[in-house]
């Protein structure tokens, strides 16, 4: 008889890298003959926050093909919800129940969630692990975190930096590192989970990795030549795709490649990708509401640096005089458009200033491009400097111009790419989440 898995996250209607992360998720799970059901949120932020995380304008479903249910019921703004969430799941009577974690503010509805599942079901409590130390970190981050993690039987992380995370955040519990799915700690746990309330022992890390996103296909016939001439880009092309977010250190880039562009006249960069807080009409009354009360309560939480809704390195672009080299397409890009920018591209730019794994980089990897990265967060453990791309310094202006010149100069084979990542697949991931 075949498992039945929960994927708890964001479904398919919602923005973002976590969104497409846990439908990938689930139809891998399927692939490899389990029974699969998506449970939703409604809406997975407080109503607050101004921003728009629901995808309106893609046209296609990445579940197309793929009988998996997906069941919207959480909305953060209605506790009644949580609970009535947490009973449908065990109605369902999982084996498996895996909850996308990457938000600390979730913390509040999923100690729900997860507190009643462990203590009314069999299933395995497996938080996915997306960070565990935020990037931008408050002061009630670690309790909240900690709030929700606790009633986790299991773990999956993409990084050994998000294993020690981890244990730094819980360190009266011990934790046991496997890195297939099969542990005898995951064993035991499972042998006694259920309707008890006494901690089982150890807890297992699965460490994982981010899997090569194949949801987006290249196109055979893509033209290479014809469209970079339609759109103006030169020989060498690099990219920066994604949401437009502080840590993803869009100035590092535009800087860099100002710099590059004075050396060689043969290069384009391409930023592609919507600013993060611009999502919602800025003139709208309830949206200048919602940005003077969510500005508030950043102040109370976070530390003034890490506060980026005035974060504008797009302005670079005309300041440093580089618009005629660089394509600019500053929006969400709807799923059916994704793959030109990266056929487009030559390399993919990762200049972050701290990095948990990137769903922009497996993506990338999907379309073998190979990258152009500061050291941080995993990046060495999935880049090798000079096979599938090169490694510069954080905030150092001068190595990444290196770094841009040497995948110009010494160009990465694509072939090393597809080496580098043949092991990082979907259905590598699903059997050893299946396992144990």
């Amino acid at each position: 008889m075949s498992s039945h898995i929960i994927c708890f996250g964001p479904g398919p209607k919602f923005k973002g890298g976590i969104a497409q992360y846990n439908t990938a998720l689930a139809r891998a799970l399927k692939d490899e003959g389990a029974q699969v059901t998506i449970v939703s949120w409604t809406q997975q932020y407080p109503a607050i926050i101004p921003r728009e995380f629901v995808d309106k304008a893609s046209r296609s479903s990445f579940l197309e093909g793929y009988d998996i249910p997906v069941h919207y019921l959480t909305n953060w703004n209605a506790p009644s919800t949580w609970r009535s969430t947490a009973k449908a799941i065990a109605e369902l009577k999982p084996d498996k129940v895996i909850i996308q974690w990457y938000n600390p503010t979730q913390g509040i509805p999923l100690n729900t969630i997860a507190r009643y599942l462990r203590k009314h079901t069999k299933a395995e409590i497996i938080f996915d692990l997306h960070f565990v130390a935020a990037k931008e970190q408050s002061s009630l981050d670690a309790r909240l975190t900690r709030m929700a993690l606790r009633h986790g039987h299991s773990f999956i992380v993409h990084a050994y930096k998000t294993a020690e995370e981890l244990k730094a955040l819980m360190p009266d519990k011990v934790f046991e590192v496997t890195l297939d799915g099969r542990s005898e700690a995951r064993s035991k746990a499972l042998q006694s989970s259920g309707p008890k309330t006494s901690d089982p022992g150890p807890r297992t890390i699965l460490k994982l990795y981010h899997p090569i996103y194949s949801l987006f296909k290249p196109d055979p016939s893509f033209d290479k030549e014809a469209w970079k001439a339609q759109h103006g880009l030169r020989k060498h092309v690099f990219l920066f795709f994604g949401f437009i977010r502080k840590y993803k250190g869009l100035h590092y880039c535009i800087e860099a490649f100002a710099e590059l562009a004075k050396q060689r006249d043969d290069v384009s960069l391409m930023i592609v990708g919507e600013r993060f807080w611009q999502t919602v009409d800025q003139s709208k009354l309830s949206t200048k509401l919602k940005n003077a009360v969510f500005g508030t309560l950043k102040k109370l939480f976070l530390k003034k640096a890490d506060d980026e809704r005035n974060y504008d390195p797009l302005a670079l672009v005309g300041t440093l005089g580089i618009e005629d080299r660089t394509l600019m397409v500053d929006r969400f890009i709807p799923n059916e458009e994704v793959p030109p920018y990266f056929q487009a591209a030559d390399t993919i730019v990762l200049f972050y200033e701290t990095a948990t794994p990137s769903g922009v980089e497996s993506l990338s990897y999907n379309f073998k491009l190979p990258a152009v990265a500061t050291r941080v967060g995993h990046f060495p453990e999935t880049i090798t400097d000079g096979f599938n791309g090169y490694m510069a310094e954080p905030k150092n202006i001068a190595d990444m111009v290196r770094v841009m010149n040497a995948s110009i100069d010494k160009p990465i084979p694509r072939e090393n790419v597809v080496e580098a990542t043949k092991s990082m697949s979907w259905a590598n991931y699903a059997k050893a989440v299946l396992k144990g």
